[in-house]
């Protein structure tokens, strides 16, 4: 069904997984899918997506903030699943949604930056999106819901701190740099 989805959730709760997964299953069918991702995304590789999971699939855009998706759309494809969607600008989450009238849009991405403050992205996500679903994954520390992606330093011998404040809002990394925390273990780190 036509529409745009945002399928949200903090580091680790496999949102590339489900991506790649939602795109075997459309072309298993035989349907055709495009598949965008922004240019700043070059942890792994800039022409495809990849999973902590090993799993993999082609890139066919990426984008950055002067990207004119509505220019790529044809009859032939149906469906758009963007990966990373925190990175989108809001013209090009409007663009999504203008484009998600005729086909179905699923846009995957995290809620929140270190400082669990909304990115631009998802914040325009949340306001025009038809259907928010969250993924969801467990606390690093305590097993409760993870909804914040904290960031660390390395303090040496195993040891590590929380990052709570900095301008630079966006700092790709993975594991090396960010752990899944619910709320009250983030907090409680804070207030150490």
């Amino acid at each position: 069904m036509p529409k745009l989805y945002f399928r949200y959730g903090a580091m680790n709760s496999s949102k590339t997984a489900n991506l790649i997964m939602t795109a075997h299953n459309y072309k298993s069918l035989n349907r055709n899918v495009f598949i965008l991702k922004p240019s700043i995304d070059t942890r792994f590789d800039t022409k495809k997506i990849v999973s902590r999971t090993g799993m993999e699939v082609d890139v066919d855009m990426l984008l950055d903030k002067d990207s004119n998706i509505k220019n790529i759309v044809n009859k032939n494809i149906e469906c758009i699943l963007v990966d990373e969607g925190q990175f989108l600008t809001e013209n090009l989450v409007n663009q999504l949604k203008d484009i998600s009238v005729e086909i179905p849009v699923i846009v995957y991405g995290l809620r929140t930056d270190f400082r669990s403050r909304l990115f631009e992205g998802s914040k325009r996500l949340f306001e025009l999106a038809d259907s928010i679903e969250e993924i969801k994954t467990i606390c690093s520390t305590c097993n409760k819901k993870a909804t914040i992606n904290a960031k660390f330093i390395s303090l040496g011998n195993g040891n590590k701190s929380i990052v709570y404040e900095g301008d630079n809002q966006i700092d790709l990394g993975s594991e090396e740099k960010y752990i899944s925390l619910c709320y009250s273990c983030w907090k409680k780190n804070k207030n150490e």
